[in-house]
């Protein structure tokens, strides 16, 4: 089992490697009676907390082992983590990843030295090639939590929340296979045990509860998410243990949960957080977390490595869904200079045009008319509401359209 002297060692050793990153108050969190603050992860080496676990493993193999060198499979942020942390002990690596893995993870974690392999088209199936790698090549294989040195490097997490924030009352950690949160809870629960450690999943893969209820490491059927880095059908079988003894709730958190939290780090804290980064600010937010009136908590936004078409899609549908952003259709008549003046009824009513789209046949509009489509950003859902009606009090037939969830 990981101690805190193995997560204190593992300190030792990332000291002058890893970014210490900071701790930042949420403001718009911490409005009212308690506070919340966020561990910016999202800032460490090669964009995530995986390096501290890599590099702790890597300077703990023998010289035969580094000479041999390192496997793991990995979706994303463990390939960076351990491939910049190879190359940083002069170590090959050997990285493989699904074939649809997001093309900007694929480049990175080629830039930190790892040579990539892609293989299979789930993550599952690249864990397997990796392991075939190793019985043929002879690697030494690093994965992804269910390790004792990988835990204790990721614990050292839970040793710098303490020091910046001793009277901390709520720890809140997403969890995939669970060696973040096993090393981060090791380390509070052995320092300060009053403390309460929530993990979150994406409730599109809900292994941990299902383990837990079944008293051992199962494997779930699972959906697509957002938070692809928690995104593990199967817990550990050294993690899930150490989540049942010291970790006092797992939740679980939906995509709509999941975008919202990855737009309110943007919005709100200026900070670029992958969806499973941003699971435990979207439970916060989603009062899925009891804070109680006086208590402190911190939530660890764990990975920035978000692909920037994503990181686009989310901001965008979150605005939708929060009114921001409204699509009317109107009827216009088909006259030069007609679109420009409903333009500008919109631009005096304070809304801003989005995109614009003519539709005549499609809408079988009166004839002498044309449809316009146009999506509008806007302050808020009353907003949207004003435009709507001063467009009608300025003669155009106007229909708006809401959002709809797709099952």
């Amino acid at each position: 089992m990981v101690t805190l002297n193995d997560i204190e060692s593992a300190r030792s050793t990332l000291a002058g490697i890893i970014t210490r990153t900071p701790l930042l108050n949420d403001r718009k969190l911490s409005k009212g009676s308690h506070e919340v603050y966020v561990k910016a992860e999202c800032l460490q080496r090669a964009g995530s907390f995986k390096i501290r676990g890599a590099y702790n493993k890597m300077t703990r193999l023998t010289d035969d082992e580094k000479a041999r060198g390192v496997v793991a499979g990995s979706a994303g942020n463990h390939a960076q983590g351990v491939a910049l942390a190879a190359t940083l002990n002069g170590i090959r690596s050997t990285i493989v990843m699904p074939e649809f893995a997001p093309l900007t993870k694929i480049i990175a974690t080629r830039d930190f030295g790892g040579e990539v392999v892609l293989k299979g088209a789930t993550f599952d199936e690249a864990v397997a090639h990796s392991r075939e790698l190793q019985q043929e090549h002879g690697y030494t294989y690093v994965h992804a939590f269910d390790d004792e040195d990988v835990i204790a490097g990721q614990g050292t997490i839970g040793l710098e929340i303490l020091e910046d924030l001793p009277d901390v009352d709520v720890v809140v950690v997403p969890i995939g296979g669970g060696g973040i949160i096993s090393g981060i809870a090791t380390a509070i629960k052995a320092v300060k045990p009053t403390v309460r450690v929530i993990g979150v999943q994406a409730a599109n893969v809900p292994s941990v509860n299902t383990s837990l209820a079944s008293g051992g490491p199962t494997t779930v059927d699972s959906q697509p998410t957002i938070a692809d880095g928690i995104a593990v059908k199967r817990p550990g079988e050294l993690t899930l243990p150490i989540i049942r003894e010291l970790v006092d709730e797992v939740v679980e958190v939906t995509e709509d949960e999941i975008a919202r939290g990855v737009f309110h780090c943007a919005q709100n804290n200026r900070l670029v957080v992958e969806g499973a980064g941003a699971a435990g600010i979207a439970a916060i937010i989603a009062g899925k977390v009891n804070i109680a009136d006086g208590e402190k908590a911190v939530t660890v936004l764990c990975g920035g490595n978000i692909d920037g078409n994503l990181l686009a899609r989310v901001i965008e549908q979150v605005m939708v869904r929060e009114g921001r952003y409204v699509i009317f259709k109107l009827l216009v008549v088909d006259r030069p200079g007609n679109l420009a003046e409903m333009l500008n009824q919109v631009a005096h009513a304070g809304a801003n045009v989005v995109e614009v789209f003519h539709q005549r046949a499609i809408w079988l509009a009166p004839l002498g008319r044309v449809g316009i489509e146009v999506i509008l950003e806007v302050r808020d859902s009353s907003h949207a509401t004003e435009v709507q009606l001063h467009l009608e009090k300025c003669g155009y037939h106007v229909e708006r359209h809401d959002h709809h969830d797709w099952d």
